[in-house]
């Protein structure tokens, strides 16, 4: 039994694998173009689409993460009680159906596999536009720190990685939190001096965005290997660089997909900072 074989950092959207486990609703095959869930970090959704054979087609409502214990055990999702990667494991991608499984679904059958294309371009951009946002979010907020609280990929103050604690990337956008409270003053964030430069920052951001995005530069994911479980760096060409950090996501393949990117800033609750990102397809 091997980890199972991905080819969504690829771009790939169809792919043929043979089943392997069946659990409940959750059906698990060797090789799969579906990008699952993450059972700890559930920040993009996983694909939807179908499972097909000769026999038939049957739905699928979400890919979601499974993994077999040394013992033998399955479990899925948020049921896994290790965070993925976890040494003893093996970790595997599972198809929830959408409705009953249908009898001709079973271990040992060859099926092709065919992920809602249009679903999984929208999160994509989603992501990547996470990502960007992200970077300018940081740009926007350097003069604001008195300490250093280390830098991100581009050499600004990494606020992101400070404050962040929810991601949630939906379809063409995503929606950021980040904590303002005592741990970020005592690390040297000037929260008074951001609230009071609210929409002067979101305008930095949304500037930053706009220069992205009209740059055009190239969009990608590094692998280290063919499994779930091997590292996945998303790489973007930005005009100050070369940026890149570990994302098990998928992303676009060139900020040409854009028309335009975008944020609003929420500081409705002086303790919570909301960032609401808005992608626009080309």
């Amino acid at each position: 039994m091997s980890a199972t074989v991905v080819t969504f950092p690829e771009g790939a959207v169809t792919g043929e694998g043979t089943v392997q486990y069946v659990v409940g609703d959750v059906v698990v095959l060797d090789a799969t173009p579906f990008h699952p869930v993450d059972h700890t970090w559930p920040d993009q959704p996983g694909d939807a689409g179908y499972l097909r054979s000769d026999d038939g087609a049957v739905p699928v409502e979400e890919a979601v993460m499974a993994a077999v214990d040394a013992g033998g055990a399955v479990f899925v999702g948020t049921d896994i009680p290790v965070k993925r990667g976890a040494e003893g494991w093996t970790w595997l991608v599972g198809h929830r159906l959408d409705g009953a499984r249908p009898a001709w679904l079973a271990p040992g059958v060859r099926v092709s596999a065919e992920v809602d294309a249009a679903r999984r371009a929208a999160l994509s951009r989603g992501h990547t536009a996470c990502h960007l946002s992200s970077l300018a979010l940081d740009h926007a907020l350097a003069d604001l720190w008195r300490k250093d609280p280390g830098v991100d990929p581009l050499g600004s103050p990494d606020f992101e990685a400070r404050a962040n604690q929810t991601s949630s990337i939906r379809p063409d956008g995503s929606v950021d939190e980040y904590r303002l409270g005592k741990s970020l003053r005592k690390a040297g964030f000037d929260s008074e001096g951001f609230a009071a430069t609210l929409g002067d920052r979101q305008d930095r951001i949304n500037a930053r965005l706009a220069e992205w995005v009209a740059a055009g530069g190239e969009s990608r994911i590094v692998v280290e290997g063919p499994t779930i479980t091997d590292r996945r760096t998303w790489q973007c060409t930005l005009p100050e660089g070369e940026v890149g950090f570990a994302c098990g996501g998928t992303h676009v393949r060139s900020l040409s997909e854009f028309a335009s990117i975008t944020v609003e800033l929420d500081l409705s609750d002086p303790q919570l900072l909301v960032m609401t990102t808005a992608a626009v397809p080309r």
